[in-house]
Order: C-alpha cells, then sequence, then structure tokens
C-alpha cells in the first residue's frame, strides 16, 4: 500500500522553503519509489481546514532548490484561533482533522515557525501523524541551534548595514535600521556583528536611551562623523519593559509613534544634534533566494524528516543540535522560544568590540 505523505507550509515565508520541501520529496521518492505519493496542502493551516489540497508529480520539485518562497502558498493562521469558531462556524481543528482523512494522509510535514509547530503539536495529540520541520528567519524555535532561512536574512541584513555605512558617512548622519524580529533577537545581533554595528538594540535586553546617546557623542568625540544603530523591531526601552502590551501600545499612540526605531530616531537627533534617518528592509529580509548554507541546511532538514516518515516516527521536530541533525518532542518544544540568553557568546563578542547594547 502506498504511503501518502502530506506537506504544507505555514506562517511568514522565508528562504529554504522550497528547498526543504525538495529535500523531503526526492529523498522519499529515492527510497520508497512508487510506494509514496506526496500531497501538497495549499497556504498552509489555511488549506487544511479549507479542504484545499493535491497530489503532487515528481517533476514539481525539480528546480526549486535555489528558489525562495514555497511552491505551495503559504498564510498565517494563528494558534489562538484553532479552537476558536468565528462567524464561520467552522470548527478548524474538526475540519483540518476531516481534510487529513479525506486525503487519505498517513502523515503530515508541517514547515514553520513557533505558532505553526503549536498547531501541529495540537494535531498531533489530536491522533494526527505529525512531524514538524524548523523554519523561521528569527531563529527563535526552542530545541533547534539553527532554523533554515535565519542564515539567508543574516546575510541579507548584513548588505543592507554594509550599504547604509557609505551614506551615513557621505551625509555625516545617524542612521537607524530596523531588522526583524518581535521577540527574539538572534536576526539582528548578527547581522549588527557581521555589519559593523555601532549600536545593536535587541527585545531581550531592555535598552536605556541615555546609553544609546552616550554610545553616539562617544564617536563624535572620537571623531566619527556617523553612526549606525540596529534594531530588533520588537525592542522596548527600561521603561516600557514595566509596562503590559497595551500600555507600551498607547505611550506610543500618544508620541504618534508607531514603532521603536522612529522614537529612537527621533530622541538621537533631539538630544545630540545630529542628523539621524530611519532604513526599515522589512520584507526583502524573507525573500529571494535561500544561501548555500541554507540550501544544505534545509536539504538536511528535509532527508532527515524524510527518514523519519519511513521510520514511522511522529509526533516530532526536526532539529540541528551540536551540528548533528535529530529531533524533539513537539510536546517539548510547543510554546517556548529560543532566544538571546544573557550568557550567549556573541553579546560577549559585541561587548568586547565596544559595540554598544544600550
Amino acid at each position: 500500500m502506498k504511503k501518502r505523505v502530506g506537506i504544507l507550509t505555514s506562517g511568514g515565508d522565508c528562504p529554504g522553503l522550497n528547498a526543504t520541501i525538495r529535500g523531503a520529496a526526492k529523498a522519499l521518492y529515492e527510497r520508497m519509489g512508487d510506494d509514496v505519493e506526496i500531497i501538497g496542502v495549499a497556504n498552509g493551516y489555511h488549506g487544511l481546514i479549507n479542504g484545499d489540497w493535491r497530489e503532487m508529480q515528481p517533476f514539481e520539485f525539480s528546480g526549486i532548490l535555489t528558489v525562495g518562497g514555497t511552491i505551495l502558498g503559504t498564510k498565517r493562521t494563528p494558534f489562538k484561533m484553532m479552537r476558536v469558531v468565528g462567524e464561520d462556524n467552522v470548527d478548524k481543528v474538526a475540519a483540518m482533522k476531516k481534510t487529513y482523512k479525506d486525503a487519505k494522509l498517513d502523515c503530515l510535514l508541517c514547515l514553520g515557525g513557533n505558532g505553526t509547530h503549536k498547531t501541529a503539536n495540537l494535531l498531533s495529540q489530536e491522533g494526527l501523524n505529525i512531524i514538524g520541520l524548523p523554519k523561521t528567519i528569527d531563529n527563535d524555535i526552542y530545541g533547534t541551534e539553527v532554523t533554515f532561512g535565519f542564515h539567508t536574512a543574516v546575510d541579507i541584513a548584513t548588505e543592507v548595514i554594509d550599504r547604509i555605512h557609505t551614506t551615513a558617512g557621505s551625509h555625516s548622519r545617524v542612521m537607524v535600521i530596523e531588522i526583524m524580529g518581535n521577540k527574539a533577537g538572534w536576526l539582528t545581533l548578527y547581522s549588527g556583528i557581521a555589519g559593523g554595528a555601532d549600536i545593536i538594540l535587541i527585545p531581550e535586553l531592555p535598552y536605556s536611551i541615555e546609553n544609546v546617546i552616550t554610545a553616539v557623542e562617544k564617536r563624535a568625540k572620537n571623531g566619527k562623523n556617523f553612526s549606525i544603530v540596529a534594531v530588533a523591531e520588537g525592542v522596548y526601552d527600561v521603561e516600557e519593559a514595566r509596562m503590559k502590551k497595551k500600555e507600551r501600545a498607547a505611550r506610543r499612540a500618544e508620541a504618534g509613534e508607531t514603532t521603536a526605531t522612529a522614537r529612537i530616531a527621533r530622541q538621537i537627533e533631539e538630544l545630540t544634534g545630529f542628523e539621524s534617518r530611519i532604513c526599515v528592509p522589512g520584507h526583502m529580509q524573507r525573500g529571494g533566494s535561500p544561501s548555500a548554507y541554507d540550501r544544505v541546511l534545509a536539504t538536511q532538514f528535509g532527508t532527515y524528516a524524510a527518514k523519519l516518515v519511513e521510520m514511522e516516527h511522529y509526533g516530532v521536530t526536526v532539529a540541528m543540535k551540536n551540528n548533528h541533525v535529530t529531533q524533539n518532542p513537539l510536546s517539548e518544544i510547543a510554546g517556548k522560544s529560543h532566544l538571546v540568553p544573557e550568557s550567549c557568546d556573541m553579546l560577549q563578542v559585541a561587548r568586547r568590540m565596544g559595540i554598544s547594547l544600550g
């Protein structure tokens, strides 16, 4: 009897999704030949809820190693809404289980980040055969040292910082660059160090604007006519860190600034007199072809998932630990985040380099 393997990609896209899909599919075909059928679910859990799936052919997995995005499409379907019946009266969990049954799936590969893994764990607890694969440019999935998509995003963000250096120096400006990362600062930390940022602000370390100003003025006194500030989009200052989410939002709305980046740039200009500008590369960090590192990592993860399918080992997500591909139980990683710890070596590297962390 043929084994029917479903694949979906959920949440934000990133480079390496197609490479992972390809790795899993090619390994399944290589090991199981005609005894496997691959079912593509469109637009993540949205497609699983709405029965949007199709049987795929081997040729569809060729030529996608270098292609960014996802051939299956993706949508954000918040985990917190999965058990909420909305105005459409759809029981989302029951609908997903029905689609799984209607498609005659033997298992389902779920490629995604934290929210995707929480829903994957929910489906696993509901009795479905689930395997997760850790994707996110934020690198914040618990239990794995790295996620596919992260290194490519670091490369892109680093190039942004590289390019900002020349215009900052030409115009004697302070450039405040907003890097993606709402809760985790890995991307800002790595790209900030790689790109030679002078100040790096991450969500894990609430900043003091006084410390930021001190760092900018110190550079000016040392004859530096510009400064580069790499800011993770989810940063808080020390005052906001003591507030609840609604209080923070109200404070920013009152000031007419929706982002920390905008406030930081304004404060630097007002308090130092140095001309400041904002750069927001935004979704550029998610786009384009995956780096060589991510192509290799995605292939490692995809082929390992295929091995798990062959072994019928479900309820787990693929992970990298000590440079070795392995797996973690979904129940142990769902709902947890891999944040930058105070003991992180890269924080010590930044401090030794004289980079201000706010």
